[in-house]
């Protein structure tokens, strides 16, 4: 488990999760007049870096486990 939780917290997605996560409670949650096009901008941004690294981590693992 303390790796599992280790490896989580070291992870570049995972913090972008997070940061994002928190530009969305702060504009929405807490009122903060953000611009509506850089909102769209940064969201869409993160979602492109995680999705991107998500894709090149099961590209990855596909490559050093091939099937049997």
């Amino acid at each position: 488990m303390a790796e599992f939780l280790k490896q989580k917290l070291t992870s570049r997605k995972f913090w972008v999760a997070v940061a994002s996560a928190a530009f969305i409670v702060l504009s929405e949650g807490l009122g903060f007049n953000v611009d509506s096009e850089l909102y769209w901008k940064l969201v869409a941004l993160a979602l492109g870096y995680i999705f991107g690294e998500a894709a090149v981590d099961i590209a990855r693992a596909k490559k050093e486990d091939p099937p049997v």
